[in-house]
Formats: structure tokens, C-alpha cells, sequence
């Protein structure tokens, strides 16, 4: 009986305590919306702080996820965007987490995942975006809800047209216009999207559009670049927009510089500064119309970008350009330190690059009036800002976690990440299946993830604020004078190509003209490797060609060195450095020619910046080899097993051989081992299938690349096409090469065709006899490729570059291994003939005193 009061008087107490808090949370939200100032907002996040870790049952739940809903949308309100996206996803988070649709009926749909979806867009987070839209439609469907379910098809539609996704966004509204129950207006949307897009598209169908919608006849009049009757359509549009009871601020100020661009289009400068003046003061009130707007000002929205990136291109002044030019990139960063997914951080980068190119652009020609080294200086932070952009944020991440490997931060980070990877993966791969109660539950845990990720942010930032390097040039010129190298950094632009060599005294800028000529080049010196009789078809062609092509790159400028540098950009990713011709030549004797490969030992990096900062390389000869075979199939690799001979020769190596090579065997045991080294099929992949690797068991995709740990010193891809992808402006070839990056290697030797067998396993057996004598990769591609033009038993025809150029280098020159054995025991023997020579002298004076 004792026992039962005391439970009862507990439980009267909690439930007290628990419906008191339940109430507080909701007064304090009531008090706030009551009178939403700066003031009241800060006393609801202190009282929030109290509140958050006091909550348990599911109606303080509730009371909470309410909270939060107004939070969002006064954060929308007042521009912090990213802060009010937190706000929404947490309320989602809860509101499913806690199953709070079975207590309430209200409207999550339009009052928190549209929002959120919205929000999403205006960041430029179309990933996100589109998971939360996908999302709230199945809910729609589920519930039944018609309208909802038009609305969320419209919005998904117009997302894909926006993140220019016009096939998808065909497709969406031609689905959309199936739906029963529609109304006209929303049947005008749907056809809107559709036209816009398939004039986007250049479709055959634009020629018949006949409509009365302002917005496809502004379209179609730009495309048929009738400026002066876009611009009327755009004013029509204008007035419509003004006209609506709550027009959009961002919308109207969208319209000013759509306005703006036209203008420009015209040669109105003046009418287009004005309008760009009106953009600014409708997303800054307060602003002075005649200055530029201060960063602090600034805040995380993409229309920003648009506003500075016009006025940059119309100021005469090379100050006043790079000051817009530098606003709109301090927006963009302040969008994508706020986006986890890669696909959005790639559309911004591609973005950026443009964006690079005009800055490049204006300090060249300043250049060339005052030929300053610090002007090339500021032009190579640009041609850097987005070189391999997401490459250096995931190695800064992994360097980061080694340098402090208990943080528990860091560590969760990484998980995170990892199962974000794993859950794309899914998603891909369900959307294919059309399994639409699987992509949305993805569709949810990524979003949830993401949340998570920005959380964790913010918190890693304010431990270990990232530290700009002031020294980078000095730095680099170090580094280059130690490693007895050059450096060679390309910018494949639109419209130009731009080129920095950088030794430990100089630096020097040109610019090259991207005309059809030079494109023309470019593409014909790839395509002589698309066939082992490319080359010997026309050799004298070949040696014009490839001397032709070392002068065009500039490759004739370099300071003479041990060491070549090469950061390729651009379809230069594409091309063996190595096979070049440093000299003219009328051989056709291939061991006689010239070749690049011979003057100089040429590795290959993504930027400057990952060259900089990479660790040295360490020997280790311990191998991990990799050998499905294929043996009696149709894809059987012959000379593979000769490939592993040699391995096994050269170094301690294990062998997964034959069906024993699975996919799941290799990356158990690759821990163990410094090398990993892949002799089987791979393939580039194509718009539907990412680049893979074969396994005896299965493919590796590169997208699974992105959820590994390795730490490997060295992955060898002694297989076809291993360096080539899809090419993504800034981030370079999306290959699975890139993604051994991805997943922590820092030294990689892949090929860029499709390689010949024989051939690969002579140059292999030549690499890691090299490996083995001067422990340097570097070294050691570059005698493989030398001694297999020497070899004297391969016929002329097949020392083609065809055969033993494909394979590169990516990582860093530093030779550390026999070498350095060598002059410590050198200093060694030398320190102990002293020591007994020193000993001798002192024994002879120490018997002459006695005697």
C-alpha cells in the first residue's frame, strides 16, 4: 500500500510536470507570434535551449514540433534561410520519428514540406529539394489528396526546369496533366513547364506552340533572340506578378534581373544598372542603391549571384569587376557550406567556374599591361577556387579525422557520410525500379542525414576553424625547389584556355584561344589513342602532331627539371602528357623519338592546392593483388597471370586469384596491405551506368567508391579506361580513379583507354622492378614506359604510345626509400672511418708519448 502511494504521487507529479511543460511550450510560442521582433525571437530560443532536453512524452513532442514551425518561418522571413531549413527538417524529423499524425491532423504538407521544399530551391539545394517534394507528393497519394498531389507534381515539375532537368520536367508535367480533377489554371502550369522546357530543348515541337501564357512567349522569343518582344513579355509578366495580393519579394527581384539581362542583350547598360539597383533594394530595403551591398549584408540566397555576376560583366573598371565577381562567390559559399549532397555542390561548382573564367580574363589583360607576378598570383587562386572543389572538402575531412582520430565529432561525421553514400546508392537504384514507398523512405533517411550533417557543421567549424594559407605561392615554390620540379596548371574555359608554370623562380601566364581549330586539335590527339593503329597508321602525322601540341600547351616554356608537374583541366584530363614530342623529328623509329616522357618524369594532380598539401609517400612493397582472370571466357585476361608473376617477383605480395577475387574478399583485406593493385576489367560507364570495375563476383560502381576508408599508400588500376568518366566542369573526370580519391588514396596509377593486354603486363613487370629499386612511383612510371622502348625484343609497331602511354600518375614527386638508405649509410660509413681514423691518431700520439 506504501509502495502504491508513492507510485501514485510520482505519477500525479510527472504527469503534472509533463503537461506544464506541454503548456510552456505552447505560451511561448503563442507570446512569440503575438509579436515577432528580434527581441521576442531571442527570448524564444533561450527558452527553447530550456526546453529541448526536458521533453519526453509525445505531446511535448507535438508542442515542440509546433514551435519549430513558426521558428522556420520567421528565419524565412528575416533571410536566414539555412537556419530556417534546420528548423523545418527537425520538425519533420520529429513529426515522423514520434508518429505525430496520429494525434494531430494537421496539414504537414502545407505548412512544413512545402516550406521546406521552397527553401531548398532558393539555396540551390535541388537534391534535397527534390527528396522533400517527392516525399509530401507520396504522402498525397497515400492520403488520397488530389489537390496536394497536383500541386506537389507542379512544383516537383518546375524544380526540374529550374535545375535544368528539361527532359525530366517534360516528363513530370506530361504525367501531371493525366491527373483527374484538374483545373485550368493548374492544366496551364503543367503546359507552361512543358513548353518552357522543350524550348529549353530546342524540340521540333516549339515551332507549333500556341499560347497565351506570358512566361512561354518570353521564352520563345528569347530563344529566337527577339530581345525587344521578350522584354515586353517580361513586362507583362512583372505586372502580373505586382498585381497578386502577396507577391514574392524574391520573384519580383528574380524579374528585375531577368529584366537586366535583357537589357544588356540590347546594349541598354544604363537601363540594366537600374534594374539591377531595383533587385538589390527589394532584397535590401535598407540598402544604398549607389555602393555595392557590405558581405555582412549578404545573406544565403542564389539571386544574389545573378545580380553581382551582371554587374561584374558590365564594369569597366578591373577592381570594381573582381568586387562583384568576389560577392557573388562569397554568396555561393554561403549556399554550399550549407549542401551535403554531391550533386548540388557539383551544379554550384560549374556555376563558380564560369564565373572564374571572366575573373581569369580581367587580370590577363591587366597582366599584359603590367606583367606583375602578383597578378598571376590572384589569377591561379581563381583557376584553384574550384579545381577538384569536392575532392579537397572530403581529403580536408579525412585529414582532419587523422589528426584527430578520437574526436567523437569527427568520427560521427565520417559515419555519417558514409551511410549517405550507401543510401544514395539505394535511392539510384530503387528510382530505377520504380519503387516509389522505397525512394520515399530514402528520400526521408537522406534528408534526416543531411540535417544531421549540418548540425555536426557547425559544431566541427567552431572546434577547427579553417585557416586560410596566406604563404600558398611561397609554399609551393618550396616544395617545387625541393622536389627539383616544375608546375604546369591548366584552366580549360568556355572561351579561352589558361596557362600557369610555376618554378621555385618564376611564374608565368598565357592565354589560348579555344577556337574550332584548336578544339579540332585537341580532339584528334585523343582520338589517335582510341586504336592501336591510330598511330602507325600515319606516324610522321603523329610526331607533327603530338611536337604541335607540346608547343600549344606551352609545354616549350617549362624550366628545364627532373620533375613535370602536370595539373590538366578540362579534355586535357584526357591526354598522356608522356607521348608528346619535345623536339621536331622525322624518325619513325619510336625509341629514337623525342617523347616528353624522356626529358622529364611527369606526374599528374588535380590542383595545385592537393599537391601542396599531399603527405609524403612511404614504401611499402607489401601487395595486395586483385586477379579475376576470366579464364575460359569470352573476357579472359591472358597475360594477367604473367602480370602476377612479375608482381610476385618484386614485391611480398598475396594474390586474390580467379573466382577467389570477389569484391567482398578484396576490401576486408586491403587494410593489410600499403598496395592494392586491380588487374581485371573495368569500363567507363555511360548516362545511365556509372564507371565500375569488375570483380569475379560482381562490379564495384564508383558511386560505392565513396562510402570506403582506404589508407592504402598505392592503387595500381591495371585495367581499361580507368581514368575516364564523365567529365564534370571544375571536379574534373568523374572516373574511378576519382573515386579511389574520394575514398582516401593519395597515390594512383590508372590508365586513360583501353589498354593492351601484353603490353600492360611488360609495363607492370618494368614498374615494380623500379618500384622495387628506387622505392618511388614517380620513378618508377617513368623508367617502365622508358625501358619498354628500349626493350629490343618488341617490334617498332608496338612501341607505339598506344601501348605503354595509358597509364598515369596522380600524387607527388618526393622520393623517399633507397635513395635516402643510401646517403644514411653513406654518412654512416663516413662518420665511422672518421671515428677509427680519429682513434688511429690518438692510439699512435698516446705510444709516442710513452715511448
Amino acid at each position: 500500500m506504501k509502495y502504491s502511494l508513492i507510485f501514485l504521487l510520482l505519477f500525479s507529479f510527472s504527469t503534472t510536470f509533463s503537461q506544464d511543460l506541454e503548456e510552456a511550450i505552447y505560451v511561448a510560442t503563442e507570446n512569440f507570434n503575438a509579436n515577432r521582433t528580434a527581441e521576442s525571437f531571442s527570448t524564444l530560443l533561450k527558452k527553447e535551449t530550456d526546453f529541448r532536453p526536458k521533453i519526453k512524452t509525445i505531446d511535448q513532442q507535438l508542442a515542440y514540433f509546433f514551435l519549430l514551425i513558426n521558428k522556420g518561418h520567421y528565419l524565412d522571413n528575416i533571410n536566414k534561410q539555412p537556419q530556417a531549413i534546420l528548423a523545418y527538417q527537425t520538425a519533420w524529423n520529429i513529426y515522423n520519428k514520434h508518429q505525430l499524425s496520429t494525434i494531430t491532423d494537421y496539414d504537414i504538407i502545407d505548412y512544413c514540406l512545402k516550406p521546406l521544399g521552397i527553401l531548398y530551391n532558393k539555396v540551390g539545394d535541388y537534391t534535397n529539394a527534390e527528396n522533400t517534394i517527392k516525399q509530401y507528393i507520396f504522402i498525397a497519394e497515400k492520403n488520397k489528396n488530389n489537390s496536394q498531389r497536383i500541386a506537389g507534381a507542379i512544383n516537383l515539375a518546375q524544380l526540374y526546369f529550374t535545375a535544368g532537368k528539361f527532359d525530366e520536367a517534360i516528363k513530370v508535367s506530361e504525367n501531371g496533366l493525366q491527373i483527374t480533377g484538374l483545373t485550368s489554371s493548374k492544366k496551364e502550369k503543367f503546359l507552361a513547364i512543358k513548353n518552357n522546357s522543350q524550348i529549353a530543348l530546342n524540340k521540333s515541337e516549339v515551332t507549333t506552340i500556341k499560347t497565351k501564357n506570358p512566361e512561354v512567349k518570353y521564352n520563345l522569343a528569347l530563344k529566337n533572340k527577339d530581345y525587344k518582344q521578350a522584354l515586353l513579355h517580361l513586362r507583362e509578366i512583372i505586372t502580373e506578378e505586382y498585381s497578386k495580393p502577396e507577391f514574392s519579394a524574391r520573384a519580383i527581384a528574380k524579374l528585375h534581373v531577368l529584366n537586366a539581362q535583357l537589357h544588356l542583350k540590347l546594349d541598354h547598360k544604363n537601363a540594366c544598372v537600374l534594374e539591377l539597383k531595383n533587385a538589390l533594394n527589394v532584397l535590401l530595403p535598407n540598402h544604398d542603391a549607389n555602393i555595392l551591398p557590405k558581405y555582412e549584408d549578404l545573406y544565403a540566397e542564389n539571386t544574389f549571384i545573378d545580380i553581382f555576376d551582371l554587374l561584374g560583366n558590365i564594369q569597366i573598371s578591373s577592381i570594381n569587376a573582381l568586387d562583384c565577381y568576389d560577392r557573388s562567390f562569397y554568396v555561393s559559399n554561403l549556399l554550399t557550406e550549407n549542401i551535403t549532397s554531391q550533386e548540388a555542390k557539383l551544379r554550384h561548382a560549374d556555376k563558380n567556374r564560369k564565373r572564374s573564367e571572366a575573373c581569369i580574363a580581367i587580370l590577363y589583360q591587366d597582366f599584359k599591361t603590367l606583367k606583375t607576378p602578383n597578378i598571376i598570383v590572384k589569377a591561379l587562386a581563381y583557376a584553384e577556387k574550384n579545381k577538384g572543389s569536392i575532392l579537397k572538402e572530403t581529403i580536408a575531412k579525412k585529414s582532419l579525422l587523422q589528426l584527430h582520430p578520437n574526436d567523437t565529432l569527427l568520427l560521427r561525421e565520417q559515419v555519417l557520410l558514409t551511410k549517405q553514400a550507401d543510401l544514395t546508392n539505394q535511392l539510384i537504384k530503387a528510382e530505377f525500379e520504380k519503387n516509389s514507398e522505397t525512394v520515399n523512405d530514402l528520400g526521408y533517411k537522406l534528408s534526416k542525414i543531411s540535417n544531421d550533417l549540418k548540425v555536426l557543421k557547425n559544431k566541427i567549424d567552431l572546434s577547427y576553424p579553417n585557416d586560410k594559407n596566406e604563404n600558398f605561392i611561397d609554399d609551393l615554390k618550396q616544395k617545387l625547389k625541393k622536389e627539383k620540379a616544375s608546375l604546369v596548371e591548366y584552366f580549360y574555359g568556355e572561351n579561352d584556355i589558361y596557362t600557369f608554370i610555376i618554378s621555385d623562380k618564376s611564374l608565368q601566364f598565357f592565354k589560348l584561344k579555344r577556337d574550332k581549330s584548336f578544339d579540332a586539335s585537341i580532339s584528334n590527339y585523343i582520338g589517335y589513342f582510341n586504336s592501336p593503329n591510330a598511330i602507325n597508321n600515319d606516324v610522321s602525322k603523329f610526331t607533327t602532331d603530338a611536337f604541335n601540341m607540346y608547343q600549344q600547351l606551352k609545354l616549350n616554356r617549362v624550366k628545364a627539371s627532373n620533375n613535370l608537374i602536370v595539373i590538366p583541366d578540362g579534355f586535357l584530363n584526357f591526354i598522356p602528357f608522356e607521348s608528346l614530342i619535345s623536339k621536331e623529328t622525322k624518325t619513325t623509329n619510336y625509341s629514337k623519338m623525342p617523347f616528353l616522357i624522356k626529358k622529364q618524369c611527369i606526374v599528374y594532380n588535380t590542383s595545385a592546392e592537393i599537391f601542396l598539401k599531399g603527405k609524403k609517400p612511404e614504401f611499402d612493397d607489401h601487395v595486395l593483388g586483385i586477379f579475376p582472370v576470366f579464364k575460359n571466357t569470352k573476357k579472359a585476361l591472358t597475360f594477367s597471370e604473367d602480370e602476377a608473376k612479375s608482381i610476385d617477383q618484386f614485391t611480398n605480395a598475396k594474390f586474390l586469384m580467379y573466382t577467389n577475387a570477389t569484391k567482398k574478399d578484396a576490401f576486408i583485406q586491403a587494410d593489410n596491405y600499403g598496395i592494392l593493385h586491380f588487374s581485371t576489367h573495368a569500363d567507363a560507364g555511360s548516362f545511365t551506368v556509372p564507371a565500375n570495375i569488375e570483380f569475379a563476383d560482381d562490379n564495384l560502381y564508383l558511386n560505392e567508391l565513396y562510402t570506403k576508408q582506404l589508407d592504402n599508400n598505392l592503387v595500381v588500376l591495371s585495367a581499361c579506361e580507368t581514368g575516364i568518366g564523365k567529365l564534370s566542369k571544375g571536379e574534373g573526370s568523374m572516373s574511378l580513379a576519382r573515386g579511389f580519391q574520394y575514398a582516401g588514396i593519395d597515390q594512383l596509377v590508372f590508365s586513360l583507354w583501353k589498354v593492351n593486354d601484353k603490353s600492360t603486363s611488360q609495363i607492370m613487370h618494368n614498374f615494380y622492378k623500379n618500384y622495387n629499386k628506387f622505392e618511388s612511383v614517380a620513378i618508377a612510371n617513368q623508367k617502365s614506359k622508358q625501358q619498354y622502348l628500349d626493350d629490343k625484343s618488341i617490334t617498332n609497331a608496338k612501341k607505339s604510345p598506344y601501348y605503354w602511354s595509358a597509364f598515369v600518375y596522380y600524387g607527388t614527386t618526393t622520393i623517399k626509400g633507397k635513395s635516402s638508405i643510401l646517403i644514411y649509410l653513406l654518412f654512416t660509413f663516413i662518420g665511422l672511418a672518421i671515428t677509427l681514423l680519429l682513434w688511429s691518431v690518438i692510439r699512435k700520439q698516446k705510444h709516442g708519448r710513452q715511448a
